[in-house]
């Protein structure tokens, strides 16, 4: 007799997982956790989507977006050699860094989902970054990005906006 839990119970348990977890989780601990493959979790998760969870896909892992604060789009643009200090900038100031956003001239709107809330996750991204050799979506547009920028409330959101003006990011329209 298989114990194994249904898929139905097992994304609902991925459900939970994810909204008691402090930070991401991977699809790797998951799949772990329930005794499945890593693509298992991930068509598990493609279903959730599909009915509507509200799951990311950060560099570390899946989290449940919270809708909980505000949520804005920035204009920013900075060199590659200054990301660091463009993303300690937003979290330093309370914000969360969910994603990144180019217009290409071919593909239209890119979008990577970054997750950043603390400057252990930004250091942690720099270090994947490195790893694997990448350049930021930024290096498309000649540095000129786009970033949702999740803030416990409109206060936090507007320091936010200051702190990256002081430094230059800040691309005001």
């Amino acid at each position: 007799m298989n114990n194994a839990p249904t898929g139905t119970e097992r994304r609902r348990a991925v459900i939970q997982m994810l909204e008691q977890a402090e930070g991401p989780v991977s699809a790797t601990a998951l799949a772990e956790r329930f005794s499945v493959s890593r693509q298992i979790i991930v068509g598990d998760v493609a279903l959730l989507r599909a009915a509507g969870a509200a799951i990311s896909a950060t560099p570390r892992g899946y989290v449940l977006d919270r809708r909980d604060g505000v949520s804005h789009t920035v204009a920013c643009v900075h060199t590659p050699e200054e990301m660091q200090a463009e993303l300690n900038t937003i979290v330093d100031a309370g914000g969360e860094v969910v994603d990144v956003v180019v217009e290409h001239p071919v593909y239209g709107q890119l979008t990577g989902n970054l997750g950043v809330r603390s400057r252990y996750d930004v250091q942690e991204f720099l270090h994947r970054v490195d790893a694997q050799g990448a350049k930021p979506l930024s290096d498309l547009t000649s540095g000129i990005h786009l970033h949702t920028v999740r803030c416990p409330d409109e206060q936090t959101f507007q320091r936010v906006c200051e702190a990256l003006r002081q430094v230059g990011f800040l691309l005001d329209m």
